[in-house]
């Protein structure tokens, strides 16, 4: 029996996401659930696969089902394809499973020939509307399927428009509209030298395959590779009866969501247009109404549409984003499918619908993606600041949050901007998928046209972008690069601010203020914890990092790298002293004004985090990081000093190392400059015990041990850690208690974890380091090939992002095995970057670590994140 490549739309459910795509499978749904839904059918992503497996090209299978399924749809709606009558039309739309919004390619009105538009004239008794879906037919058809510039059309559209003095599309004649088609058709016939096709079986094939073409356009593969969304999943493509908003004043289009995407309030928020199609609205070409205002329109149907929209979400039990059209008085619905929102939106949203009694906890906190909650971890507008600030312009508060920088007017150029460190606002008169990458590397986004339902605005909120839309009081001019506001004139380069969430636009940058964890945001937090298995710490070095990440939730400090508190400028010269020491005295002297300094550095960490355990790692990057290497740098160090240049130029010499990376540094220092270890194992035992003392707390250092590969190197070091740590206790009169662990980072120490374990109290996994050595790629050099890798296939993600399960986390396992095998309740943590990274916590769930460890303003993520691995993994 041969496979089934077509499903009409009555043949499908919601459950069938993966193979009709979400549109295709939702549109069968509300069939099933008797919702007016014009008929149609889907070509299903496993056709789109076979497609590429064909060399791009449709199987004759594939087109035999087609052909018999539209002779199926042609019965269901007594309309016939090309009918001089009663022609059938069509739309054509991508679909893939995961929704990927305005990403792949879309064509109205297919079917329209020659003879079909004088069928359609005759058969609605409107020729002026036949000849608009004749002309927007043609563009789209020729845009989509044969690639001809979008522009082309334009300009001859604008310079009929121009000629006649209209300001809308509204106001072309049919006679304008018949000469349009006219030179259309003629662009088209100058760009393929081919007639415009009059078989709408040829069109709809043709039409198809641009659809599954579009799959593998550069602005879908950006958002797959942003979105982290499998490049082989491929897109279905939905044949949809059309129904026409533009058939006149009964006639409209709208998109509506069934509760506020940018805040979550439960309110039925949408736009529409009457007498327009649906590109009308999402394009931003006319401003549209908002969905309260069809109520003064059309009372009978936005009371259908009201009644639809909450039939369809307590029947998806979630936020729903809704495309519907209504032809002539009657309303049919075009797309359903989960709403794109803000953070702040979804959060609300999903406490409010446990409150509700919608939804459970768990289903929750499931239903937020963790990376997303980057988008209320960002800094708002100082309010102190703002009042000296004065809006130029109001546009509609598209996606919420605060965004300063210079303004740039292509994607291109704010790409290059960023590139070069600078802070972006991207100005457009409105986005177009084409700017997928500048949206994104921008901090904000501003159009002069479209709603809340433009591109822009759906875009962005799903970026987390902040957005104002619709600022109709902004001329944007793209090639002057100039946006004019009154008589103010802004050219390329100048500041602009953005406030996203009151759509004001001001001249200038302005301060903005740490977020906090509250309302809907706490709650769902809370949820989390409830669920979550894994502890979860913050590396942290500093007061500031430490109080902000305790502000997000850390329940400790995972990785204190010492290191970065020896860069002070208070403090540096004295390690250069140490460093050019002739002999341990001198060294021994210099160390002994570094302790009070470091003392008191663990001193102000132990009292932010009171009882909370914190890890202390002994120094671990090479000497010569922390010495001048330029000429100038080298004589004023000399002088400083008293040494002489060339002594001083010896020691910088003989401090060089081919590969410091796997060179003189970590416990190797330790080893060879003990005095060092010395002095910083003081400095932890005795700010632990003076601050117990003067807070009256119970704080049990944990002292790490970087880069040992050897059982031996931790058992010299751990000895002279507890000699210096008994010492200090003794002197002290104190019964302080510490623990002495390392940091798991050579793939050595993970093979030898059971020999290792003899000497550790615990374990942390520096994970960063041990993907460099297993892999063999340097961290700071990778970038340059991992971009091509994950192009043509060697690697899915780069794997400093997101732990490479197969390799590097097969170690970790192996280590975490043979480690309990010698202490069963030895504690283990991550804090490498990856403690962060949804997809590896997940893993170091399933792997049985205590804790992951990451930068402060990742602890919420690293939070939710280990609630969805404990709910996925009960």
């Amino acid at each position: 029996m041969s496979k089934k490549w077509v499903y009409l739309f009555k043949e499908g459910n919601a459950s069938q996401k993966s193979l009709l795509g979400g549109k295709g499978a939702n549109l069968s749904e509300m069939i099933n659930i008797n919702l007016p839904v014009p008929p149609g059918l889907t070509v299903t992503t496993e056709a789109c696969t076979e497609f590429y497996r064909q060399g791009k090209k449709l199987s004759d299978e594939i087109i035999s089902q087609i052909e018999e399924n539209l002779t199926l749809l042609e019965e269901q709606t007594g309309k016939k394809f090309g009918d001089e009558n009663n022609p059938l039309l069509v739309s054509v739309r991508s679909g893939a499973a995961v929704s990927m919004p305005g990403m792949m390619d879309t064509i109205l009105n297919l079917g329209l020939t020659d003879i079909a538009v004088e069928g359609m004239a005759k058969k609605t008794g409107n020729t002026r509307f036949a000849y608009d879906s004749y002309r927007r037919f043609i563009q789209m058809f020729g845009d989509v399927v044969l690639s001809i510039p979008k522009y082309k059309f334009d300009h001859a559209l604008e310079n009929i428009k121009e000629k006649n003095n209209y300001k809308f599309d509204t106001e072309l004649t049919t006679e304008d509209l018949k000469t349009i088609v006219q030179r259309f058709k003629r662009i088209y016939r100058d760009e393929t030298k081919t007639e415009f096709p009059q078989e709408p079986e040829k069109q709809l094939l043709m039409a198809v395959e641009a659809v599954f073409r579009s799959w593998n356009n550069a602005r879908a593969i950006t958002y797959r590779n942003l979105y982290d969304i499998p490049h082989s999943i491929g897109t279905a493509v939905n044949v949809q009866s059309m129904v026409f908003g533009n058939m006149g004043d009964t006639s409209g289009t709208g998109v509506a969501f069934t509760r506020n995407p940018s805040t979550g309030e439960k309110k039925v928020f949408g736009e529409f247009l009457m007498n327009a199609q649906g590109e009308d609205v999402v394009a931003g070409i006319r401003t549209p109404l908002t969905i309260d205002k069809l109520n003064e329109v059309m009372p009978e149907i936005y009371a259908q549409f009201i009644e639809t929209a909450n039939i369809l979400e307590q029947h998806y039990r979630d936020m729903q984003d809704i495309e519907f059209t209504i032809e002539q008085g009657k309303l049919y619905m075009l797309q359903t499918r989960s709403g794109k929102r803000t953070t702040e939106a979804a959060l609300r949203a999903a406490v409010e619908m446990v409150e509700e009694g919608l939804i459970s906890k768990e289903e929750a906190v499931m239903r937020i993606e963790p990376k997303s909650l980057d988008q209320l971890l960002h800094p708002r507008f100082d309010a102190d600041d703002l009042k000296n600030a004065t809006a130029i312009a109001v546009g509609l508060p598209a996606s919420p949050g605060a965004a300063t920088g210079k303004i740039y007017f292509t994607a291109e150029e704010s790409v290059a901007a960023s590139l070069r460190g600078e802070a972006t606002i991207l100005v457009r008169k409105e986005t177009s998928p084409e700017d997928i990458e500048g949206m994104n590397t921008s901090k904000g986004i501003l159009t002069s046209r479209g709603g809340m339902t433009s591109h822009a605005a759906v875009v962005a909120r799903g970026m987390g972008k902040c957005c104002v839309a619709g600022c109709e009081t902004v001329y944007v001019d793209e090639i002057k690069k100039t946006m004019v506001v009154g008589d103010l004139t802004l050219t390329e380069g100048d500041y602009i601010s953005l406030d996203g969430s009151t759509g004001n636009v001001y001249q200038g940058s302005i301060k903005t203020v740490e977020p906090a964890i509250s309302g809907a945001f706490g709650k769902l937090m809370e949820w989390a914890d409830e669920f979550r298995k894994l502890g979860i710490r913050t590396n942290a070095d500093t007061p500031k990092d430490a109080s902000a990440a305790i502000k997000f939730g850390a329940e400790g400090i995972g990785l204190c790298r010492t290191e970065h508190m020896f860069f002070e400028e208070s403090r540096i010269f004295s390690v250069r002293k140490m460093i050019i020491s002739d002999n341990v005295t001198q060294r021994e002297e210099a160390l002994k004004e570094i302790l009070p300094m470091q003392k008191n550095d663990f001193k102000q960490l132990y009292k932010i985090m009171g009882p909370r355990p914190a890890t202390i790692r002994l120094l671990d990057p090479p000497l010569h990081e922390f010495i001048p290497h330029d000429e100038e740098d080298i004589i004023e160090l000399s002088k400083e000093m008293h040494v002489p240049i060339s002594k001083l130029k010896d020691i910088i010499q003989s401090l060089q190392e081919f590969n410091p990376m796997l060179g003189h540094r970590g416990c190797r220092l330790a080893i060879t400059y003990p005095e060092i270890a010395r002095m910083q194992a003081r400095a932890i035992i005795e700010a632990a015990i003076e601050v117990s003392s003067e807070e009256n707390i119970d704080i049990v250092p944990e002292i790490m041990v970087p880069l040992v590969g050897k059982k031996e190197e931790l058992e010299v070091l751990r000895e002279l850690i507890i000699e210096t740590a008994e010492k200090v206790k003794e002197e002290k009169n104190s019964d302080l208690k510490y623990l002495i662990g390392t940091m798991i980072e050579i793939p050595r120490a993970c093979v030898t974890s059971d020999e290792i374990a003899q000497y550790a109290d615990f374990y942390s996994f520096g994970t960063n380091d041990l993907t460099q050595m297993t892999f063999g790629y340097s961290r700071d050099d990778a970038g340059k090939f991992i971009s091509a890798y994950k192009e043509v296939g060697i690697l899915e993600v780069d794997p400093f992002q997101s732990i490479d399960q197969v390799g590097v986390g097969k170690l970790v396992e192996m280590s975490v095995k043979l480690g309990k095998q010698v202490k069963p309740n030895m504690h283990m943590g991550v804090c490498g970057e990856h403690g962060g990274d949804p997809a590896s916590i997940e893993f170091f769930h399933k792997t049985g670590l205590s804790y992951v460890s990451c930068s402060p303003f990742r602890v919420p993520v690293a939070r939710l994140s280990a609630a969805q691995a404990a709910i996925k993994n009960k």
